[in-house]
């Protein structure tokens, strides 16, 4: 790292600051902070779905799938979500988008009371949230050991600072910090990935990507390789259609934020093509590095060691800063919605007297739960980062747990699915978190496809059948999935009544 990659660095978190203070006008309310009322430009939306994807976990440990298996990292991570997002475009985007509009709804679980009932609702929040805390330390390492690679600055001492500097903008600027990160971090990364592709292409030759596939590793340039097989890269599919249209929580929001059903559907359309297009551009040069950089004994280390041999000074700067919007980003969306659903599903049925806080109040609430998940989660980085804890986490606990949670999250929105109730719901979370631990800690030999599609297809299959078996509709459950087929009128301000009842109440239940 040379003097200008620091100013470069240096000159990103002072965008960063001005971003968050910006922001802070902006925010007056829950509302404000969680789904900025739904006057997110559709493209800006689109744009922040497709970046809150990324953190520095790619950079990291993807690229070195890329490094020691080839282009096979494109095949089952960004084409099965660029493919997924696609199939959200027709399915969830819009209901999304009407839960806020005609609901008032400001966490994407909030529905969850109305369309179950409040223990569904309780056992998909809190399970969600210790999964995101893992997700996020892993992302935190993730940054840290590109920290530390670069300018060879101490894994903790890196988790400290950028929790401590995501934490700070977040808690400020709410969802409108968020999504404009998401955009210059978009920027960033268009200036840094074309830079590397460049500099790939005059190391190696004009005629690069063409050539090189004869001087790679043997299955290198196959899409199915090693330990990637069509059944993982199908696996992923299922999983990340479900994960990308808002089973990653977060990312509900990005449709949520959109002004209207429709405008949310082209968010996702752009979202969708942004993922079948732009990673590729990012993975070339990865996937060549071994012509590049060959021998290492550690692929995590391959991007690291591309960027030192290839970029001149200013552009490894640019990089960092590249890397350092990745992750802060997401984490920042992450924190975002996780802080919704504490605030919004969990605390009020804890404490009662939170729904009784002002305006104010709520949101002064919001931002201290904001800074509490920031801090666990990165205690939970600094104990356990270290080699191999980043591809673990994501890859394997993160994707397979991420479908028994979005199973009655996401199919409860469908009007195909309207006579399932909370039997089916938790029967099919718990079917699918028990299976995930038989096959993750019990089976032995147990493959990657089976680890992160069975838990997923279990909770499918129970959802369905037990909602065949044991129909629990109801005239109030029909109310709002029929609701959510159309963008309310014009004019039509008028929100539908809360979706967490008084004191917790289960809605149909007269209190006592």
């Amino acid at each position: 790292m040379s003097a200008l990659d620091w100013i470069v660095v240096a000159g990103y978190f002072l965008v960063v600051v001005a971003i968050g203070w910006w922001s802070k006008n902006r925010i007056h309310s829950v509302a404000d902070f969680f789904t900025a009322r739904g006057q997110i430009p559709w493209w800006l939306s689109g744009v922040s779905h497709h970046m809150s994807g990324y953190s520095a976990v790619m950079f990291v440990a993807f690229a070195a799938v890329a490094y020691n298996e080839g282009i096979t990292i494109y095949f089952w991570w960004p084409l099965t979500i660029g493919l997924g997002v696609g199939v959200g475009v027709f399915l969830f985007a819009a209901r999304w988008n009407r839960l806020r509009a005609k609901h008032d709804v400001k966490s994407p679980l909030e529905y969850l009371t109305r369309r179950y009932n409040l223990p569904t609702q309780q056992v998909l929040a809190y399970s969600g949230a210790a999964l995101k805390v893992v997700d996020i330390a892993a992302k935190w390492v993730a940054i840290s050991v590109l920290l530390q690679g670069f300018a060879d600055i101490p894994l903790e001492v890196g988790i400290i600072f950028t929790g401590v500097a995501t934490m700070a903008y977040m808690t400020v600027g709410g969802l409108w910090a968020d999504v404009l990160t998401d955009m210059g971090q978009f920027v960033i990364q268009a200036v840094a990935g074309f830079a590397m592709l460049i500099a790939v292409m005059i190391e190696l030759g004009a005629d690069f990507p063409f050539t090189m596939w004869g001087d790679l590793p043997e299955s290198h340039g196959d899409p199915v390789t090693g330990s990637v097989t069509t059944w993982l890269i199908l696996a992923f599919l299922l999983v990340k259609t479900f994960e990308y249209n808002g089973g990653m929580w977060n990312l509900a929001q990005r449709y949520m934020s959109a002004p209207s059903g429709s405008e949310a559907k082209r968010a996702a359309a752009l979202s969708s093509a942004l993922w079948l297009v732009w990673p590729l551009i990012l993975f070339l040069p990865m996937v060549a590095a071994p012509l590049i950089v060959p021998g290492l004994t550690n692929g995590e280390e391959s991007y690291i060691a591309l960027a030192k041999e290839l970029l001149p000074a200013g552009l490894i700067g640019l990089l960092l800063a590249g890397f350092f919007s990745h992750t802060m980003a997401m984490v920042a969306s992450d924190s975002n919605v996780i802080t919704a659903v504490i605030t919004r599903d969990i605390a009020p049925v804890l404490v009662p007297k939170v729904r009784r806080l002002t305006e104010g109040g709520q949101l002064m609430f919001a931002r201290i739960t904001t800074v509490l998940f920031v801090a666990v989660s990165v205690t939970l980085a600094i104990t356990t980062g270290g080699e191999g804890f980043v591809l673990d986490t994501v890859v394997e606990l993160v994707a397979a747990t991420m479908g028994p949670i979005s199973i009655p999250l996401m199919l409860g929105l469908l009007p195909w699915f309207r006579r399932v109730g909370p039997t089916a719901a938790i029967t099919s979370w718990a079917g699918g978190l028990l299976v995930w631990y038989t096959v993750r800690y019990i089976m032995e030999d147990a493959t990657q496809a089976q680890i992160v599609g069975l838990p997923l297809l279990t909770s499918l299959v129970l959802y369905i059948a037990i909602g065949f078996l044991k129909p629990e509709r109801t005239a109030e459950r029909d109310a709002l999935i029929d609701s959510l087929e159309t963008d309310p009128e014009p004019g039509d301000t008028a929100a539908a009544e809360p979706t967490v009842p008084p004191q917790g109440r289960t809605p149909g239940v007269p209190a006592a």
